[in-house]
């Protein structure tokens, strides 16, 4: 294997884009720790921060052929800056939900019951979907949404990487959006 330890940033890109898995490794290994400092000190979840930084590099990877304008270390930091802002983004949107979710809880005090009996129907119908789920996927998604255990933690406890398991919970997401229909948001989100 090459020692790319002594290539400029534009000579592990051209490495890079004749598909050499080395020149990228190098990129990684040179960028990843400023970067993961950069993205900590404005994202306090280190959950959010490595899969930032994941998406990132998965995203250069797979568009390796693509030209940047400028210098690679400029690239990453604006990425980077980019993707901070969609997750504060992302927060808000679900603050906000959150908030309009709790206003009508407080303005809608008495349920009624035939509100409480289509409640009940709705949480049977997402059970069972939930439990049709394939054995190991269904497992990650309850460690997740009912312990409210972390990738990590999960990844830890199954001997598995926290890659599969955010792949597995993306997965259930995605099967159980598709089989609930309007009714996933408000379980889900």
């Amino acid at each position: 294997m090459k020692d790319y330890s002594g290539y400029t940033d534009q000579g592990l890109l051209m490495a890079m884009r004749s598909g050499d898995s080395a020149a990228f490794t190098e990129i990684h290994h040179r960028y990843y720790p400023i970067l993961y400092a950069h993205a900590s000190r404005r994202l306090s979840d280190r959950d959010d921060v490595n899969d930032l930084l994941q998406e990132l590099f998965l995203y250069l990877w797979n568009n390796r052929m693509q030209e940047f304008s400028g210098h690679l270390s400029g690239y990453l930091y604006t990425s980077v800056r980019n993707r901070i802002i969609n997750v504060y983004r992302s927060k808000k949107i679900r603050s906000d939900y959150m908030d309009s979710l709790q206003n009508f809880l407080e303005q809608n005090q008495q349920p009624i019951a035939d509100n409480l009996v289509r409640e009940k129907e709705l949480t049977l119908i997402i059970e069972r979907e939930i439990s049709a789920l394939p054995p190991q996927m269904r497992l990650v998604f309850e460690m997740s949404r009912n312990l409210h255990k972390s990738h990590q933690e999960i990844a830890d406890e199954l001997s598995i990487s926290p890659l599969t398991v955010k792949k597995q919970i993306y997965n259930s997401l995605k099967i159980l959006r598709s089989k609930l229909g309007p009714h996933f948001h408000a379980f889900f989100i």
